[in-house]
């Protein structure tokens, strides 16, 4: 297989490296700024794209899009209806008002249209960069096996720079997609322990994604109730974190680990809320209850 290889003539490992530089996807896309993407902010560029998770979260991400295209699709056709109905009854007021929130949902149904084909323009780039990227890395091990000469050593660095700048755009793709996942709306439904949690214990939860945190703290009632200084978050969905959470119980000036869990927000991409119970405890003697609402 090797000899296969070095038989490769240097001009045609130059057109495809010349067929790499030019399917750059920062000189066809016209994207925004870096700055404005989670990915691309100093200190937080990944240089190691994940293709499979990539691609977990935007066959996620298009069913949940689509779900909701589907709730507002079925939503027109039901105003449709009623519109339909309310002019042979000539309730002038009434219909225009449907009409008006007809209008209202026509605009939503169009905007989701088109956030799909964005993400979907995206993604078939990325996946576009992906091939040429393995293409290349395949071609630089070949060369690499095959006699140095100047000829190779020339092809071999001029496919180092296809494979570093095929990886630049994928990172870029995916600071760009994770603009389109929305948001994450979590809200605190508190913690069940049965037995474990008695009135006048008081706990923290720390959330994290990423950079993104949330600290609160609660306290367990003589009713068994419960208080918590914050209800609610809104989280920035992200390609390659998963939620981290940490429960440690507070007593006086001492504080007590209960546990930490990692949460991955894979589901999270649907129309309905998604009600989350963790075992927080290896045994499961106390969990925490969140809603995630996207």
């Amino acid at each position: 297989r090797s000899c296969s290889f070095t038989g490769f003539s240097t001009v045609q490992s130059r057109k495809l490296a010349k067929s790499l530089s030019r399917s750059s996807v920062r000189s066809r896309m016209s994207l925004k700024s870096p700055k404005v993407y989670n990915s691309l902010q100093k200190g937080a560029l990944i240089w190691d794209p994940k293709p499979l998770q990539v691609k977990k979260i935007f066959e996620a991400l298009k069913k949940g899009l689509n779900e909701y295209l589907e709730a507002h699709q079925a939503e027109l056709d039901y105003l449709s209806g009623r519109h339909k109905d309310t002019k042979r009854n000539s309730r002038l007021a009434f219909y225009y008002d449907l009409d008006k929130q007809i209008r209202s949902v026509e605009r939503y149904i169009r905007k989701l249209e088109f956030h799909i084909s964005k993400v979907e323009e995206l993604y078939e780039a990325y996946c576009i960069q992906c091939r040429l990227r393995d293409g290349a890395t395949n071609m630089k091990q070949a060369f690499s096996l095959s006699p140095s000469t100047k000829a190779s050593r020339e092809s071999l660095l001029e496919l180092y720079k296809n494979v570093q700048e095929c990886t630049e755009d994928m990172c870029f793709i995916e600071g760009a997609l994770e603009v389109h996942l929305g948001e994450f709306h979590v809200k605190m439904k508190g913690l069940v322990g049965f037995a474990r949690l008695c009135p006048g214990d008081q706990y923290e939860v720390f959330v994290r994604l990423g950079r993104q945190k949330w600290r609160l703290k609660g306290k367990i009632e003589t009713d068994d109730s419960q208080t918590w200084d914050e209800e609610e978050k809104i989280f920035i969905p992200n390609l390659h974190e998963k939620f981290e959470i940490k429960v440690t119980e507070l007593r006086g000036l001492a504080t007590i680990l209960v546990g930490v869990v990692t949460c991955d927000s894979i589901n999270f991409f649907t129309t309905k809320p998604q009600a989350i119970i963790v075992d927080i405890t290896e045994l499961g003697t106390i969990k925490l209850r969140l809603e995630v609402l996207w």
